[in-house]
């Protein structure tokens, strides 16, 4: 269930395995070879030691930025029949075979968090500045906390589910376990849970900054002012160095996630969280940004903003979209799993109909409006500019040279159609967001390119808020201290793929119905965070309906040149009502008498 001889495990020599073990055994790096005995007391003399246990846990955040849970939504499907989303969506999904599965990984980050938050006092960070000993325990502190909530947020979110009635979370620990402890604890109620990750949430703001960045004497905060810190010494601590760690805005952000993750329908039960709660805790971190300021212009094609990447350095501040960074680093390995296969690719995601279907038409009404003018002999045009970013249309262009990709049932390449198994697309679509088209994939001549990557943004904040306000009091309140309302929000996310002057009569016309506004906050979330791990997560918080079969298209063209667009039954879904929540690892059930299963799921 969780490490159990962790005070006997040598953490730094963890971390770096993690990153050697593909290439080579670490026994080869050292001389003399590292032996994994170091007792948890070595960390007191040996700052670099301490810090293996907290960036364990950092190592281990569940960041994925390979889209792969999409394939288990109605917004794409894989074309590889060995995928393990593919297989939970179509009816394999069991306690045992559980593709979001949490429960070790996250436990053993938190078991590093607590041995850490054991100890730090006993670790001398600093020998020569008392000042700046006092400042990096407040700074890794902080991030012990953090990354204690979050891990326990990621648990929450995959394991919590109803037990006879009641909302359950998971067995909480806040404290570390050895050979002694008793690992047959029950579950906490899913409310305790959140209270625990809030409260880690409010202890780690005790000691981070806003923002990490360097200061002048003038300015030094006045908690270290006080203890006679230099500016050099507190950057040396909370400086610019120190960009991409945890900081305040950061966790003002995770609370609004929590919380709206909370209010949702399917754990509103639990009583932990209403959603003028939830708007409230987004409201708090969209207004450290300036409130409605926070919609950056070219926020919906953050991952393409090349000039930006390019430069991007890691001491840089982050722009107003990125609320915390992911990886960034030159790769192809997007590409390799997702170009069509005409530019070397494997065509891995697959878009569906159905997502193609929710783009609105330019004029921003939904297709299926009358108003929309949406041609279904010519379906692709005059459509919001996202479509064409998003997803690759037949006919679009991509890669290095501005290739025409031919997806049509009855082309000639490789691109089209079901035209080679687990190379071709089988909805009639590739992915194109996250992508760079100047990666290129010829063996012969294969180049990387710089990514961004984003654990969370500032849009997904905005379209937390819109939600959680238009449910709490609707489509044009102001909530939870905000000076903007659901309604205000939606207009300036779509306003802003749009050229100056662009009008929304869509979102004028339904300004004053709630009912309408959840619907399209709904769909402009599913449009903004497509490809990006949200769907499978928001579907099942909305007690949505998850078995919606994917959709695709099958375009031919006749010998007199008439293209036809039919539609194609790709892939059927089947989850049951009970999945709305995951299960307890079943080898956990077989082991613990105390630790009950989530109805529905097997023992």
């Amino acid at each position: 269930m969780k490490l159990k001889n962790i005070n006997n495990i040598l953490v730094a020599g963890i971390v770096s395995c993690g990153f050697c073990a593909a290439f080579t055994s670490c026994d080869d790096l050292f001389d003399p070879a590292l032996e994994n005995v170091q007792d948890i007391s070595e960390m007191y003399n040996d700052p670099q030691f301490a810090r293996g246990l907290i960036d364990n846990a950092f190592l281990v955040l569940p960041y994925d930025g390979s889209s792969v849970s999409d394939v288990a939504t109605d917004d794409a499907v894989s074309n590889d029949n060995s995928n393990s989303y593919k297989q939970m969506a179509t009816g394999n999904w069991t306690s045992q075979t559980n593709p979001v599965n949490q429960w070790d990984t996250r436990y053993h980050a938190i078991q590093y968090c607590n041995l850490f938050l054991e100890n730090i006092d006993k670790v001398k960070w600093d020998y020569t500045s008392e000042a700046l000993n006092q400042m990096h325990m407040d700074l890794y502190r902080g991030q012990a906390y953090a990354l204690r909530a979050l891990h326990m947020f990621y648990l929450l979110r995959a394991h919590c589910g109803m037990v006879g009635g009641q909302l359950m979370g998971v067995p909480i620990h806040l404290t570390s376990e050895d050979q002694n402890s008793d690992f047959n604890q029950p579950r906490n109620t899913f409310k305790e849970c959140i209270d625990q990750i809030m409260a880690d949430l409010d202890e780690a703001l005790k000691y981070l900054p806003a923002h990490y960045g360097d200061v002048t004497a003038d300015n030094i905060p006045a908690k270290y002012a006080a203890i006679d810190a230099t500016d050099a010494e507190y950057n040396r601590a909370f400086g610019k160095l120190q960009r991409g760690k945890i900081d305040a805005t950061i966790i003002a952000a995770i609370k609004a996630q929590v919380a709206i993750f909370a209010a949702s329908p399917a754990y509103a039960a639990g009583g932990a969280m209403t959603y003028e709660q939830a708007a409230k805790y987004a409201a708090d971190y969209l207004n450290l940004r300036g409130g409605l300021a926070a919609v950056d212009p070219t926020g919906w094609k953050w991952y393409n903003e090349k000039d930006f990447i390019n430069s991007y350095k890691f001491t840089d501040p982050d722009p107003i979209e990125i609320v915390w960074r992911g990886n960034v680093g030159d790769s192809h390995s997007m590409e390799s799993d997702n170009f069509p296969p005409s530019l070397y690719g494997n065509g891995r995601i697959n878009p569906t109909q159905n997502l193609v279907d929710a783009f609105p038409m330019a004029n921003g009404y939904p297709i299926t409006a009358s108003a929309s003018g949406y041609d279904a002999t010519n379906p692709y045009e005059n459509r919001d500019p996202r479509l064409h970013a998003y997803i690759l249309i037949n006919g679009d262009k991509m890669g290095t040279n501005g290739t025409a990709i031919n997806t049509q049932a009855d082309g000639t390449t490789l691109d089209a159609l079901n035209k080679e198994n687990g190379k071709s697309t089988t909805t009639g679509y590739y992915m194109r967001k996250l992508m760079r088209d100047d990666v290129n994939l010829n063996p012969s001549s294969t180049t990387d390119q710089r990514h961004f990557g984003a654990r969370i943004r500032t849009t997904e904040l905005l379209l937390d808020y819109a939600e959680a306000a238009n449910e709490a009091q609707g489509p044009q309140a102001r909530v939870g201290g905000a000076s903007y309302s659901a309604y205000d929000v939606i207009k300036a996310l779509r306003a802003r793929v749009h050229e100056d002057g662009w009008q929304d009569p869509y979102l004028e016309s339904i300004k004053s119905d709630q009912s309408k506004m959840r619907e399209l906050i709904r769909n402009e979330r599913r449009l903004e965070l497509c490809f990006e791990n949200h769907r499978f997560w928001d579907l099942r918080r909305w007690k949505a309906n998850l078995s919606e079969g994917a959709k695709g298209v099958s375009i031919t063209t006749s010998a007199a040149g008439v293209t036809s667009y039919s539609p194609i039954n790709v892939e059927a879904r089947q989850y049951q009502d009970y999945q709305t929540y995951g299960p307890i690892p079943y080898s956990e059930i077989l082991k613990w008498s105390n630790l009950e299963q989530n109805d529905g799921w097997s023992k």
